[in-house]
């Protein structure tokens, strides 16, 4: 009889383990869903930056020509019979799009937000290779631009903002050096970085590096297959990581994509926080070689790698995606356990008309942990419908959602009779937990939603689903990246030390407070606008607009 009772037991343990396990698995794999926002903005959304009152700037180059939508009366490029917009601001509320002018060259350029919200933008080619471009975030704002803003020609280089709110300028074509913006006086220079030189081969392979801020204060700096610590204020390398292992090139032309994963905040740790970059995709090395001479597309790579760059001994962990992928974009997503991998080609290279077999399903990547044998975990997407190719991008807006255009692998605007045409919609995906009743927002206590460093934030949400409210809330900040080329600069988030989650004993009844503490290193976290989002059950709400002083 006891055989008996045991062996229901055991049988009913192991139904409830597969139901739950089957649970959390549809849970996860419903798919997401896409939506068509725009079927044209008017240009190619090459390059993508959110701003503080939620709008999407987007911009691709000013010599393709004229675009498919018009500037004000009276407004053409200066020497130009150009009267086209070739920059534009969408409101994803209303779906209204408004041009803008930009004078000069920003193709294959860079960019982040300042920390006054205001949108800096470098180089780009020719008549933009020096220039230094903003915008603030307002109803009539336009372009301003400083011609001469940079010290030399960046084409291809990367921005990230410093703990002083300063954005360091990475390389570019024939730049093996970096340099700040804004410039405080005269007396700045640009600064060697050999590595970069050190890390260029027959196709380059070395544009566009990744570049992370470590939870130190120094930058993780990568091309090609290696990777470097620098400290950067006195341009000394103070670390070489191993190279990643399996001989794939994972920067521009041989494009992958990579981020800085979810950064756990705790009282106990303070600034002494783990770091970890995650880099997936990319291409064997002669992948834009074979495809711009000889016509062979080479498979791209299914493989991501993960190091911990705060570790004693750091080591590479290789994982393999379900789809092979070159050009990709990862984003961050509000959860803070999920990065989702969109976008991209499954054969050939970065450059004019060389990617072949869009990859048209996104990826959701489960962090977990890389000893956990369940998690880490891919799943697949729903499909779009809409290549997305070179010069695609991705973008996370407050609300949850990922905005994607661009792919314009031509070199003008080509709408027909080429392989992949030019492309101008917009289109929205909606992640699983879109699915799902999300918790909501209701107040942020602080002042004019401006947060000081180690301060509490108190913050009235209205729970939307059974769980367990003290153990299932999660407060996660998001820096606004800024997107362009399979990289999405900046981009940043941090999961919030919680001391308290309490029930505001006013009706609804479903109405708590969650006390969460801010950083306290502007090295964890740099001076700025952050997307702040209450995640409960898994679950993210609609972000609010934050900004750390």
């Amino acid at each position: 009889m006891d055989k008996n009772l045991n062996s229901i037991i055991l049988l009913s343990v192991f139904l409830y383990l597969i139901v739950f396990l089957f649970t959390k698995t549809q849970a996860l794999q419903n798919g997401g869903t896409w939506m068509l926002l725009k079927q044209s903005i008017g240009i190619s959304a090459m390059h993508m930056a959110v701003l503080p009152n939620g709008h999407l700037v987007t911009f691709d180059r000013t010599e393709f020509g004229r675009s498919n939508i018009s500037l004000p009366p009276r407004m053409c490029r200066n020497g130009y019979q150009d009267c086209t917009a070739h920059s534009i601001e969408f409101d994803p509320v209303t779906l209204a799009v408004r041009p803008l002018m930009v004078l000069t060259d920003t193709w294959c350029s860079s960019g982040a937000l300042l920390p006054n919200g205001t949108l800096l933008q470098t180089g780009g080619y020719f008549t933009g290779d020096r220039t230094v471009r903003y915008l603030s975030a307002c109803d009539n704002c336009n372009w301003l631009e400083e011609p001469n803003g940079l010290l030399v020609r960046r084409w291809y280089a990367t921005n990230h903002v410093l703990p002083d709110g300063r954005v360091i300028v990475v390389g570019g074509r024939g730049q093996f050096s970096y340099e700040f913006v804004p410039k405080h006086d005269d007396q700045e220079s640009v600064h060697a970085l050999p590595f970069l030189y050190e890390t260029k081969d027959r196709a380059e392979n070395n544009l566009y590096p990744f570049v992370h801020l470590s939870t130190d204060g120094n930058l993780f700096i990568f091309a090609n297959t290696k990777s470097i610590l620098l400290d950067y204020a006195k341009n000394k390398v103070v670390r070489n990581f191993p190279e990643m292992p399996g001989g794939i090139a994972r920067n521009y032309p041989s494009t992958g994509s990579s981020a800085l994963l979810p950064i756990w905040l705790s009282k106990e740790n303070g600034s002494n926080l783990s770091a970890e970059v995650m880099i997936c995709g990319g291409t064997s090395p002669d992948a834009y070689p074979l495809a711009n001479s000889s016509n062979i597309f080479i498979p791209a790579s299914d493989t991501c790698g993960r190091l911990v760059i705060t570790a004693e001994s750091p080591n590479w962990v290789i994982e393999r995606m379900p789809i092979p992928r070159i050009m990709g974009d990862m984003v961050l997503l509000p959860t803070g356990r999920d990065v989702l991998i969109i976008n991209g080609a499954g054969k050939g290279s970065a450059g004019w008309t060389l990617g072949r077999e869009p990859v048209l399903q996104p990826v959701i990547y489960n962090i977990g942990s890389t000893e956990d044998k369940v998690n880490p975990k891919f799943f697949i997407m729903n499909p779009s419908t809409i290549p997305r190719l070179y010069h695609s991008t991705a973008q996370l807006i407050p609300d949850g959602r990922v905005l994607v255009g661009g792919s314009n692998p031509n070199r003008l605007y080509e709408f027909s009779g080429v392989m992949y045409p030019t492309d101008l919609s917009l289109e929205a995906f909606l992640p699983p937990y879109f699915e799902a009743p999300r918790p909501k927002i209701v107040r942020i206590y602080s002042n004019d939603s401006r947060i000081g460093y180690g301060g509490k934030i108190s913050i009235v949400f209205d729970k939307a689903a059974e769980s367990n409210v003290t153990k299932d809330v999660m407060v996660t900040m998001i820096v606004p990246a800024f997107t362009t080329h399979s990289f999405a600069m900046s981009q940043r988030v941090l999961i919030l030390s919680v001391d308290a989650v309490r029930n505001v004993g006013l009706l609804p009844s479903d109405r708590y407070v969650v006390d969460a503490l801010a950083p306290v290193s502007r090295n964890v976290a740099p001076p700025g606008y952050y997307m702040l989002f209450v995640v409960y059950g898994g679950v993210p709400s609609k972000g609010e607009w934050v900004q750390l002083i």
